[in-house]
């Protein structure tokens, strides 16, 4: 009888391993390449320009310099050439730290309730839910402002029944406040706020609310130690996702704050636009990256630190 010729030896697990590993970073090359030509590239110029000498008519000339950087929180007196905080600059910080925030928290005040809303709906109405919360991102963000714009104005929707219904004599001057820009932001980016809750609420075990009350606890007990506990991640993805973009807006502080409520973005291209300060716009813009890159590293360490808890 023939005996069968031995089969040939497999690869070993080490060679797949490193087979398979230089195969990923051969499919991700590509991508890694233009992420690194387009964010790294002009991210780079923007640093250059941060550390160089402002043009007297616009543009740099080509001599280091980190007054930009100084000049980010303090300035230095025409007459006297003494040192002293920069005012406007830091009444702008403050005031795009205090919207963004305020902003983010209106979200969450509305958007977890009508986040819970849809989740709670029998499964095949939630998609026409969602549909009604996704419409406006069809829409222009410079039209949904100038709609929000027409509703506050001093003849706008707002005032006008206001003043029908007797609650007030005259137009209450909402335009062109720090308010109406709250709003304008709120209304913006609240559909930032509810998809990531609706994500995590999709995906709770409402059996455990119902075990809640069965130990009786009350509502807003249940919501405390039942229900928010489990959406945390989504509640913290849709802050960062509506604070981070409020840090950096522009058209709507532009056209509802009139120009008088800059935010930083409105700063930044005032630098660049007007001013024709380049170093400073470069300084402010990697300020802003900044305090960006804290608000994601406090994702990342709050959604890590919850999914150590669950193992």
């Amino acid at each position: 009888m023939s005996e069968t010729a031995p089969s040939a030896p497999s690869a070993s697990p080490g060679r797949r391993a490193r087979s398979e590993r230089r195969n990923r970073w051969l499919l991700l090359t590509p991508a890694m390449v233009i992420l690194s030509l387009a964010a790294s590239g002009p991210l780079l110029v923007v640093l250059i320009y941060s550390v160089l000498t402002p043009g007297d008519y616009g543009g740099v000339e080509w001599r280091f310099s980190l007054d930009s950087w100084f000049a980010v929180v303090v300035e230095r007196d025409f007459f006297t050439e003494e040192l002293t905080l920069a005012d406007a600059h830091l009444m702008v910080f403050w005031r795009s730290l205090k919207l963004s925030l305020c902003t983010a928290l209106l979200c969450l005040i509305v958007g977890f309730p009508t986040a819970y809303f849809i989740a709670t709906r029998p499964a095949r109405r939630r998609d026409m839910w969602m549909l009604l919360i996704m419409i406006p991102f069809w829409t222009n963000l410079l039209i949904r402002t100038f709609a929000i714009m027409e509703l506050i104005r001093n003849q706008g929707t707002v005032n006008t029944l206001l003043v029908a219904s007797g609650l007030i004599d005259e137009p209450i001057q909402m335009l062109y406040t720090e308010f109406s820009v709250l709003v304008g932001m709120t209304y913006v980016y609240l559909p930032l706020m509810i998809l990531p809750i609706y994500a995590s609420m999709e995906r709770l075990n409402f059996d455990l609310v119902e075990a809640g009350y069965d130990l009786y606890a009350n509502r807003f007990q249940v919501l405390r130690r039942v229900i928010f506990p489990l959406v945390k991640p989504g509640v913290v993805a849709g802050s960062i996702l509506v604070f981070v973009p409020c840090l950096g807006a522009y058209v709507t502080p532009r056209v509802l704050g009139g120009g008088k409520q800059l935010m930083l973005g409105n700063l930044i291209e005032l630098q660049f636009g007007q001013l024709r300060n380049w170093p400073l716009g470069a300084a402010l813009s990697l300020t802003l990256l900044a305090v960006v890159m804290v608000a994601l590293i406090f994702y990342v360490r709050a959604i890590g630190q919850e999914g150590e808890r669950d193992v």
